[in-house]
């Protein structure tokens, strides 16, 4: 018993420095101009904190010392005197910097650093994220939101079903998603990378597996990229891979997915037709792999319980051309 407490700083030990990590998903590694100013104000009270934390210890400390004094006396004035200065006046001074700072930080969060040129609509559902970009008609993903370097792009957010919260932590604070309303924020950073997102409100039995990912890129790549999608491809495909777009527009997929160039025009579930290329299945729940993608299409409670879609009857030979036919959707 004694060993295994033993352990527990250790263990606290090695938590903080994994909290410390420069991948992280966290505000305090910002590399967008609003997580920047959130984390500024964030440091502002750390230290503000660690100051009055100082100062209360070096008082009390003061006031042991004090009493333990031969003869020690305690003037009312005295009291009376500190008790002006270190308990109204100074915290009133922190109140007021604090204040003053957050305001700025409010208002430097209202809108972007510079024009935006990109609008992307995002909408919320239990549990995914489906993405259009506004000025590309057809240009629809999921659970993955492209974004240019160096320029801003604005984020209109509204929900499908029940309050969301949309959350990038190293670029930007979070912003609600409420039923009837639409809300807006917007992204924005100078260095390419890729930055998890988070819903961040509690939205029922998988809201841990509401994640998405923001992939900063060049301007060029970006621009590249978004009219490739917005633009279905002339795909050649092998004999298995036809034979799994067959299967798929003969099955119950199509009557809940969208492949756009196909006959599939579901609206229920998510966009399939870059869902080769994604970085997951199920907005979290999955690496995208044939190994789990097939199991994915047999019966997905097994990997997300609660989601929208109900295992799949598609026929143990069929799955294999199934599976290769969406993983060429890129």
């Amino acid at each position: 018993m004694r060993r295994s407490y033993r352990r527990v700083p250790a263990v606290l030990l090695l938590l903080l420095l994994a909290g410390c990590s420069g991948g992280s998903q966290s505000t305090l590694h910002a590399s967008g101009f609003g997580a920047q100013r959130t984390e500024g104000l964030w440091w502002l009270f750390f230290w503000i904190s660690v100051a009055v934390f100082a100062e209360v210890m070096a008082l009390l400390g003061w006031a042991v010392w004090r009493r333990r004094r031969p003869n020690a006396r305690i003037r009312g004035g005295d009291s009376l005197g500190m008790v002006t200065v270190l308990g109204v006046a100074i915290p009133f001074v922190i109140l007021v910097v604090v204040y003053g700072f957050g305001l700025q930080d409010l208002n430097a969060l209202a809108s972007p650093p510079k024009k935006a040129d990109v609008t992307v609509d995002v909408v919320g559902h239990r549990w995914w994220w489906e993405v259009h970009y506004a000025d590309q008609p057809g240009a629809v993903t999921a659970n993955e939101i492209h974004i240019p370097v160096g320029e801003s792009v604005r984020i209109r957010l509204r929900t499908a079903d029940v309050q969301h919260s949309f959350w990038v932590p190293n670029l930007m604070p979070k912003t609600d998603l409420i039923a009837g309303k639409l809300n807006s924020t917007w992204l924005y950073t100078d260095k390419a990378g890729t930055y998890r997102g988070q819903c961040a409100e509690y939205c029922g039995q998988q809201h841990a597996f509401m994640a998405f990912r923001v992939v900063a890129e060049p301007p060029t790549v970006f621009h590249s990229w978004v009219t490739a999608l917005a633009t279905p491809p002339a795909r050649t495909l092998t004999t298995a891979q036809q034979h799994g777009l067959q299967v798929f527009e003969q099955s119950s997929c199509a009557s809940c997915h969208t492949i756009r160039g196909t006959t599939a025009a579901g609206t229920i579930g998510p966009d399939l037709s870059s869902i080769g290329s994604r970085w997951s299945i199920g907005a979290g729940a999955a690496p995208n792999d044939a190994g789990h993608l097939g199991g994915w299409i047999a019966n997905s409670q097994t990997i997300k319980p609660g989601n929208a879609m109900p295992p799949q009857p598609v026929a143990a030979q069929d799955l294999p051309d199934l599976v290769a036919y969406l993983q060429s959707l890129k």
